[in-house]
C-alpha cells in the first residue's frame, strides 16, 4: 500500500498552531494583583517585552496564579513591577490547559522558566536549602524567602 491511502492527524501540531494564534492575538495587560477572571487557564508574564514566563492555573485560577506572581515581584530587589506585563487565556478542560501551558514552554523557552521564579516547593529559604537563580537574581527586599 501506498502513503497517499494514510491519514494521520497530528493533534498536537494543530492544537499548538490554534493556541499560539490565539494566545499572541490576546491583549497584554501590566501586571496587577487582580489583572484575571477566576478561571482555569494559562498565562505568560513579559519582563521588558521579552516572554519570561509561562505558567497554568489548573488548581487554582488565572486571578489567583497572577495575583501571586504580582506580590512575589513587588517582595524583590533588582526588578519593577511595572516592567513586567501578562497575557493570558481562559481554558475549559484540564487536559487542554496542560497541553496549553506545554505548547507556550515548548513555543517560547522562557528565560525564567527553570529559574525556581514559580516554584512552590516546601522548605525554600530555609537553611541548607539551594537557592534559585531567581532568588539570586532578585533576592527578597527583606531578606526572607518570599
Amino acid at each position: 500500500m501506498c502513503d497517499q491511502h494514510e491519514f494521520y492527524f497530528e493533534f498536537d501540531k494543530a492544537y499548538n498552531h490554534k493556541l499560539i494564534d490565539k494566545f499572541e492575538a490576546s491583549p497584554e495587560h501590566p501586571l496587577t494583583e487582580d489583572v484575571a477572571p477566576v478561571e482555569k487557564g494559562v498565562y505568560a508574564l513579559y519582563y521588558r517585552d521579552e516572554l519570561v514566563y509561562a505558567g497554568k492555573a489548573l488548581n487554582t485560577r488565572l486571578n489567583r496564579r497572577l495575583a501571586e506572581h504580582f506580590r512575589k515581584i513587588i517582595s524583590r530587589k533588582n526588578i519593577e513591577v511595572s516592567d513586567v506585563t501578562c497575557r493570558f487565556l481562559v481554558i475549559r478542560g484540564d487536559w487542554f490547559v496542560r497541553a496549553a501551558e506545554d505548547a507556550l514552554i515548548q513555543n517560547y523557552m522562557p528565560a525564567w522558566q527553570a529559574s525556581g521564579f514559580g516554584s512552590h516547593v516546601p522548605g525554600v529559604g530555609r537553611p541548607g536549602i539551594r537557592v534559585s537563580r531567581w532568588d539570586q537574581d532578585y533576592p527578597p527586599k527583606d531578606d526572607t524567602s518570599a
